[in-house]
């Protein structure tokens, strides 16, 4: 399966560099989330298509096996609600620059792969206008 472009506001990329520059060098999830954003294309959060996972988005996915989660993507700061899911979680940085019906292969937790696929974005802060969130 091809990895699927991804679509990153200029304030998230900004914000989670910030967070990449806090962290360890050796931290694997953010080594991860690194080679997430480097291969990003960077728009103007008013350009951000409405359909992609941003920072603070709440999304509807599923994976191969059938089963679905709806999760809003946060901050690691944010992530003690279990309706959330930090960045720096697998399926988080997965997730991040996305478009509805778009879908990833993913390492699991405890080893293997799942794929994952967008099916709706709830809820997206630049869609409502939130750009400085």
């Amino acid at each position: 399966m091809k990895t699927p472009d991804i679509i990153v506001s200029t304030t998230d990329f900004d914000r989670l560099d910030q967070l990449l520059s806090s962290l360890p060098a050796e931290n694997i999830a953010s080594n991860t989330l690194r080679q997430e954003l480097e291969r990003a294309n960077v728009v103007a959060p008013q350009q951000l298509p409405d359909n992609v996972v941003s920072m603070n988005s709440t999304v509807r996915f599923s994976f191969a096996d059938g089963k679905s989660s709806c999760l809003t993507l946060v901050y690691p700061k944010d992530a003690a609600q279990s309706s959330t899911i930090s960045i720096l979680a697998p399926v988080g940085s997965a997730l991040l620059g996305l478009r509805v019906g778009d879908s990833i292969n993913w390492p699991l937790p405890a080893g293997g792969m799942s794929t994952i696929t967008v099916d709706e974005v709830l809820y997206q802060p630049e869609r409502e206008g939130a750009y400085h969130r």
